[in-house]
């Protein structure tokens, strides 16, 4: 078999499509062997990919805004989508059946900081009449020391991509009660990147068979049948609560069949980041995106 090497700038259920195609047997019967290993916190993807050590990554097209914005072209470009909607959740101490987002402002509420995320919550906060600045906002750090800090009784709500949240739940320590991808809708979230040259290859083509196969076998199967496929990615989260995570997922509509990155998502994105001040005008869809090789 041939090596296929895969990275990821996040390393989450969220990305169960991917995690599925790696774990499923999927690359395996169009004669590709995986090696899977999430990028170290600070490592540049885009030099990974450029210097052969990974063949693709997950990513996000957002993550080539910084490149257009200083003029340049992208030489890594995104060829598929993973999620269309936001993955993050709002969880909070207390159970609110009747939540509303306006219950948040006033409120400490510990965020992630990380680029994208903050910006879809400040969008989605938007789209509720709401403010980012109308709450009392925390930066904890990084993913683990959100979690942790929410542990030790820091915050009023917390701000977390699946399966977090529903572990604290599973703990009786918060209870989801929103997710930012209602709030913002549709968009272009995660991705699939690679370099222009190795999507021309016959790699890029079988793994496109195996990841649409996998893909559908994410939308149509159990979420039982999934969380097992990923418990090894995720050893430290109890298998009850990947099922329910991914159960989630599935019920706010992340994994659609189709692979390509849709243009109404990708103006949605841009709306996103235009609202947020990061980027400074309307970059056009073919400046980082290319069809699926087929």
């Amino acid at each position: 078999m041939t090596e296929i090497r895969i990275t990821a700038l996040r390393h989450s259920a969220f990305y169960a499509p991917l995690l599925v195609t790696i774990a499923g047997g999927f690359l395996q019967r169009q004669g590709l062997q995986p090696v899977y290993r999430p990028a170290e916190p600070g490592a540049s993807v885009e030099a990974m990919l450029r210097s052969g050590e990974f063949h693709l990554s997950q990513s996000a097209v957002a993550t080539s805004f910084v490149a257009l914005e200083r003029g340049e072209s992208c030489d890594i470009v995104h060829f598929a989508q993973i999620n269309e909607r936001d993955g993050f959740f709002i969880a909070g101490r207390n159970a609110q059946p009747d939540f509303r987002w306006q219950d948040l402002i006033g409120k400490q509420v510990l965020v992630d900081h990380f680029f994208q995320p903050l910006a879809m919550l400040r969008y989605g906060l938007h789209r509720q009449g709401i403010a980012l600045d109308d709450l009392q906002v925390i930066d904890a750090g990084d993913v683990a020391a959100m979690d942790r800090a929410f542990r030790d009784g820091r915050g009023e709500y917390i701000h977390q991509q699946g399966p977090f949240p529903q572990q604290l739940a599973h703990e009786g320590i918060a209870y989801p009660l929103a997710a930012v991808g209602d709030a913002v809708g549709p968009v272009a979230f995660s991705s699939l990147c690679a370099s222009r040259d190795w999507l021309q290859s016959e790699m890029a083509v079988a793994f496109m068979h195996a990841y649409r196969e996998a893909r559908q076998f994410v939308i149509d199967s159990p979420a039982q049948e999934i969380a097992r496929l990923l418990q090894r990615f995720l050893p430290q989260i109890d298998p009850a609560v990947l099922a329910e995570t991914i159960r989630a997922y599935q019920g706010l509509g992340c994994w659609s069949r189709e692979v390509v990155i849709g243009r109404e998502g990708y103006e949605r994105l841009l709306d996103v980041f235009l609202h947020s001040g990061a980027i400074t005008k309307r970059h056009a869809y073919e400046s980082c995106m290319v069809t699926p090789p087929v």
